[in-house]
Formats: C-alpha cells, structure tokens, sequence
C-alpha cells in the first residue's frame, strides 16, 4: 500500500481523476493506462480502492473482472473500429483532455 501512497503524492489530483476515469471506461485496456501514468494492473486496482466508496469500488471490479477490453492481449482486433475523424489525435501525453 506504500506504494500507492506515493503514486498518489507523485500524481496531482487531475491525473488521479483520469487514471479513475480511464478505469471506469470500457475501452481503455490497463495497458494504455500504464503507458501514460507508468501504472501497473494491481497499483490501479489500489489506487480505485482508496478513491472510491466501498460499494463503488465493488461495481467497478465486477465490471472489469475478466473483461476483455480491459486486457490489450484478450481484447479483438481494435484496428478495424471506427473512430471518428474529428476526433483529436492522442499523442502519448499524460492529459488528453483539456
């Protein structure tokens, strides 16, 4: 749990806000996650517990338990879904919104 502690001192209260919004977001693999905040799986499965009420954080690890989008290696092929063209590009910036 130290070790969350000093995740939490390291990121502002703006990035902690999107690595638990990232969570919440079906699509959003733990991978991409710790691409852009250098997190782990489990120090994010923490980082809810501490953020989130008690009941809160049992239906969100309910939804993501065993979800294939949430594992970049179980998940389908994702290069043939559509997205958009007005949407912005992300450019491996820690805030990709503004």
């Amino acid at each position: 749990m130290n070790k969350v502690k000093e995740i939490e001192e390291k990121l502002s209260e703006r990035e902690i806000d999107r690595v638990i919004e990232m969570a919440w977001e079906d699509r959003t693999t733990f991978d991409a996650i710790e691409m852009q905040f250098n997190l782990e799986e489990k120090t994010v499965i923490e980082l809810m517990r501490r953020n989130l009420s008690g009941s809160g954080f049992r239906r969100w690890r309910k939804r993501v338990q065993n979800r294939s989008t949430k594992h970049a290696a179980k998940s389908a092929d994702t290069e043939g879904r559509f997205k958009s063209s007005r949407q912005k590009h992300i450019s491996m910036n820690k805030i990709s919104k503004r």
